[in-house]
């Protein structure tokens, strides 16, 4: 069934892994340079050619100069976001007490994106039930500890015991648009989603970009269906948009409990490698790893180095590897990889004037570098029998669109003693509706829907673009103690914040001392 919402630790070393174009570390960046550079060989080999009459080969060495230097306007500088990545099999057990060394919260600078995928998530008939109305218990936890932070969840995506969350900083949120959820079901011949996958796609600042959740088949000898599910659930997920698929999207994470095992070394051997920290001895018999060598699609998808312990099977309330009667082997089974959109192949002829143009829709234009600053798994965790796996990235990117679709913002001072406006206006063209609302929400606030009021948008008819559109708000709709708020324009249809005004200050109305709400003050004392 599904359902979609309105300090680390570790000790292993951190590693640095760049990657931006198909199962290669160099960078883009570089890759342009490349391009430059052959760009400026042609333009010498045509001056060497060049005569001093010769007006037709000076415009043409005019137009490829003019070429080179919007090649080179191409390389500035782009912006910096931190993505921090979790994948944690909780084998249905409640959540920890906290979740600060998970979340990494005190490491700088900042996270800007946070997406967390778990599995086997409690499911049983009456907690799913439950968990329909009200957030699960997880995601109470994970909104509690980031909101109060400036964290805001944009969605979630649930099937049974997968669930998917987003969360981003406050400022992002008018920028992460397009949001669309799907999910996948592969268990029991497909009708059941004990195994599948959840995904979230989105635009971030234009880069589109999708993240997918999988719990993939157990077992030790179920390697090559692992890999069928995980094609299937590819080929299947369908987000109705121009980026249909997932292998569509520029960016693509993919991660969860994908199962792969250790195979053929014996128990000891495992755990005497673990234990020495030699896990380079382990890698060349990862099922992953060896399928990645056989599968093309695979290849496609990069990961950082296993340098840290295998996270699965712990006995639960501790870091010892299973000692239970079976006695289960360790293994990397909880993973997380990268993909990003391979570039359009180079034309033939390297005279062509079209070979400044290398990738298809914009990448070239707008780039976008992945580099991988950690990968680990956090030992500090016992609840369940795997240990969360964490990483984190850095997105270098150059902003396709730095507007927010709707501005919108106080007017003058608001307190509830008397009525106050707003005014807002649509400043790029999307499909509004009369069903929009604005809603007020204190700094801190945990997701679209955690609003203390909100109003409706005009609704005699929709504004022309940057129309200044003013409206009144009823002094009895503004809370009477104040505080630190934001306005939040809500489209409808496309079901996100498409528009924050600053924080500003609501005053504390002289009311709220009459109806008891703060103690009165009396010649400087508080009675």
């Amino acid at each position: 069934m599904y359902l979609s919402s309105p300090g680390g630790g570790g000790g292993s070393p951190a590693v640095r892994v760049r990657s931006d174009s198909v199962s290669t570390a160099v960078s883009q960046a570089s890759g342009g340079k490349l391009l430059l550079r052959r760009r400026l060989t042609q333009l010498l080999a045509r001056v060497d050619d060049m005569s001093s009459d010769d007006e037709d080969a000076s415009e043409d060495l005019s137009r490829a100069l003019d070429d080179a230097f919007q090649l080179c306007g191409r390389f500035v500088p782009a912006d910096a976001f931190r993505l921090h990545m979790v994948t944690w099999n909780v084998g249905t057990a409640d959540p920890p007490p906290a979740v600060d060394s998970l979340l990494q919260l005190d490491v700088q600078p900042p996270v800007d994106l946070y997406v967390i995928g778990l599995q086997e998530v409690n499911s049983n008939p009456l907690r799913f039930i439950s968990d329909m109305m009200v957030e699960d218990s997880w995601s109470h936890l994970l909104m509690g500890t980031l909101a109060p932070r400036g964290y805001v969840k944009v969605t979630s995506v649930r099937m049974q015991g997968l669930l998917l969350l987003l969360f981003t900083k406050q400022t992002h949120v008018p920028f992460v648009r397009d949001v669309r959820t799907t999910y996948t079901r592969t268990g029991i011949f497909g009708y059941w989603g004990n195994k599948g996958g959840v995904s979230v796609r989105f635009s971030f600042y234009g880069h589109m970009l999708c993240f997918l959740n999988c719990h993939l088949a157990a077992h030790m000898d179920y390697a090559l269906q692992r890999v069928d599910e995980f094609e299937y659930i590819l080929d299947t997920q369908d987000f109705e948009e121009e980026t249909q698929h997932v292998l569509d999207h520029k960016v693509v994470f993919w991660f969860g409990d994908l199962n792969f095992r250790i195979a053929d070394h014996g128990l000891h051997f495992l755990r005497s490698s673990i234990n020495g920290e030699r896990f380079h001895l382990l890698w060349q018999k990862d099922q992953l790893m060896m399928m990645k060598k056989k599968e093309a699609f695979l290849q496609e998808f990069d990961e950082g180095p296993l340098s840290f312990k295998p996270s699965y099977k712990f006995d639960r309330n501790g870091d010892t590897y299973d000692t239970s009667g079976k006695k289960r082997k360790p293994a990397w089974t909880d993973r997380i990889l990268w993909r990003v959109k391979p570039k359009a192949p180079p034309p033939e002829d390297d005279n062509d004037d079209s070979a400044s143009t290398l990738m298809d829709d914009g990448q070239e234009d707008f780039p976008i570098h992945i580099q991988q600053d950690s990968y680990t798994s956090d030992m500090s965790y016992g609840v369940s029998d795997h240990k969360p796996v964490l990483a984190s990235f850095s997105l270098e990117l150059r902003k396709r669109s730095d507007t927010p679709r709707v501005h919108v913002s106080p007017e003058g001072a608001w307190s509830a003693d008397a009525a106050a406006t707003l005014s807002y206006t649509v400043q790029e063209d999307f499909l509004s509706s009369t069903w929009d609302w604005i809603g007020l929400y204190k700094v801190g606030f945990k997701s679209a829907s955690d609003y203390e009021t909100f109003i409706w948008v005009r609704d005699i008819d929709l504004p022309e673009l940057n129309e200044v559109i003013q409206l009144p708000w009823d002094k009895d709709q503004i809370p009477l103690l104040g505080g630190e708020h934001v306005l939040g324009y809500f489209s409808t249809n496309l079901q996100s914040l498409v528009g924050l005004s600053d924080n500003f200050l609501i005053l504390e109305a002289k009311r709220a001392a009459m109806e008891g709400l703060v103690p009165e003050n009396t010649n400087g004392l508080n009675k």
